[in-house]
């Protein structure tokens, strides 16, 4: 029997990708779910893994080249008493059940580094029809919600993870009964990080999934023992290699202990209402708590004339919106402003690993979101060689996709340095709390008219304070002083940042 496999699902608005790796040659032995190829797309890396076991048939899209959704990617002959495989290649979302007609939906996969999740929200129950890729019920993990779709049309028969249960990476979530027969599974797209390029010095490159992933943790290609084919570098081994360097941390970390809730009056308990924190907001108060704990954190203040901002901004807001397509914001004016900085201070982009300190060539510039979940903080990746364009058009896309829910873990991992941008809300002056292992975190506040003293004369400006929140340990008060300096003089005259001053 020969087993087609075609490209999955690539994700929201992705209409094709570059076939990047083949990890297999026609001739060899696969196994069931073994990492085929892998895929790149502009957002993410995604691994075809086999849909059967047998032998590799013919590969008719070669590396290099461009392949749309649902493409014949290539065939594998069927070994002796290997059972039919879907036409597409199954995840861990929806594994077809060995008989009945059944089909059970399974918990996609939810990221590097995530185990578990909780059910929030069922859109089905017990008895309704479902029709294929239509969506079940929503998932909650730590950073981001995930959606699970139908793998097959028939009825939904049972929900075995009701809402609010915590589920592990590889749990059932429900059982769809009817399915048609050869129904395959909606192929979910991998939770990875876009692939950054890198040479390791190697005759056998990694996988790119694996060298993103290497890059992340602040691991190198002798601190991780391949598995793939030629000693290749995967995308699990470099999550073996983490796993094992963070294993003695749970031992060390005493647990803190649970203040007690203080006693309520009858009356009053009776007009209370408990809703259990959803793991997001658990997962920022444990961080925030941990920031504070870890680092030495200490607040530096100083305040910006915007005048000079709001003219330029006001003169070519319209032009600037007509040629790119986005609106012309403060963001990228403090984005840029921070990136000249940093070049001038760089301990405040750094961070402390053991007893040595990294300090970053590059600016991974984390922008603060509030959601209706909770504040997240994506990151726009290498934003010192972005243009005003550029930035303007991130924010906003990342902005949108924090809002509905749609950032995946990678998208908030690696940053630098971060901007928290409390004037949107009102806030006239604010201690930001560091996003660790980052040393700096700037604090945008509100933009209010004030009396200045400008060559002796007393003028209304519209004004703002900054605040600068940065990590003693590796930061001291003339750097932290120094950078808030840097931006208020590039904020107050924007040409230095065209002239690099």
């Amino acid at each position: 029997m020969t087993i087609e496999v075609r490209v999955p699902t690539l994700g929201e608005s992705v209409t094709e990708a570059t076939v990047a790796t083949w990890f297999k040659k026609p001739g060899d032995a696969v196994a069931v779910d073994e990492m085929l190829c892998e895929l790149e797309t502009d957002k993410v890396t995604v691994e075809v893994p086999s849909p059967s076991a047998g032998v590799m048939g013919e590969i008719v899209a070669t590396e290099g080249e461009t392949v749309g959704v649902d493409a014949l990617l290539a065939t594998i002959a069927a070994g002796e008493g290997a059972s039919p495989a879907p036409t597409t290649a199954p995840t861990p979302a929806a594994a077809p059940a060995a008989s009945g007609g059944s089909v059970d939906v399974m918990v996609p996969t939810l990221g590097e580094s995530v185990t578990e999740a909780t059910v929030s929200t069922w859109f089905k129950q017990v008895g309704d029809s479902v029709a294929q890729d239509e969506m079940l019920c929503e998932l909650e993990t730590d950073k981001v919600s995930v959606e699970v779709p139908a793998p097959a049309s028939g009825v939904l028969a049972e929900i075995v993870a009701p809402e609010g249960a915590t589920v592990d990476a590889t749990a059932k979530l429900a059982v769809i009964s009817g399915a048609a027969a050869g129904a395959a599974p909606a192929p979910a797209p991998a939770a990875a990080a876009a692939a950054a390029a890198a040479s390791t010095g190697k005759d056998v490159a990694n996988a790119p999934s694996a060298e993103k992933a290497m890059a992340e943790a602040g691991l190198s290609a002798d601190q991780v023992t391949g598995t793939g084919r030629d000693g290749r570098i995967m995308k699990e081994d470099v999550a073996k290699a983490v796993a094992t360097a963070a294993a003695p941390a749970p031992a060390a970390a005493a647990p803190v202990a649970q203040a007690p809730r203080a006693p309520v009056a009858a009356e009053d308990a009776g007009r209370e209402e408990r809703v259990r924190m959803t793991r997001l907001r658990q997962t920022i108060a444990r961080r925030l708590k941990d920031a504070q704990n870890t680092a030495a954190i200490l607040t530096t203040y100083n305040e910006v004339d915007m005048t000079e901002v709001m003219a330029l901004r006001n003169q070519y807001k319209d032009q600037f919106e007509k040629k790119h397509g986005a609106r012309l914001g403060f963001m990228s004016f403090f984005t840029k402003a921070c990136c000249h900085a940093l070049k001038e201070v760089p301990e405040v982009n750094a961070e402390i690993d053991g007893n040595d300190i990294v300090y970053k060539n590059f600016v991974h510039m984390g922008v603060a979101a509030g959601t209706p979940q909770g504040l997240v903080v994506p990151v726009i990746r290498d934003a010192d060689s972005m243009s005003f364009a550029a930035i303007e058009k991130a924010i906003a896309e990342k902005g949108k996709r924090a809002r509905d829910g749609k950032l995946s873990m990678a998208e908030m991992q690696g940053g630098t340095f971060t901007i928290s941008n409390g004037g949107v809300y009102g806030s006239l002056m604010s201690s930001p709390i560091l996003n660790p292992p980052q040393s700096g975190i700037l604090g945008m506040h509100k933009i209010q008219d004030r009396p200045m003293v400008i060559n002796g004369e007393i003028k209304i400006r519209p004004m703002m304070y900054l605040a600068l929140s940065y990590d003693h340990r590796i930061v001291d008060g003339k750097g932290a002083v120094t950078f808030l300096v840097r931006v208020k003089e590039a904020l107050e005259d924007p040409r230095r940042l065209l002239m690099d001053l």
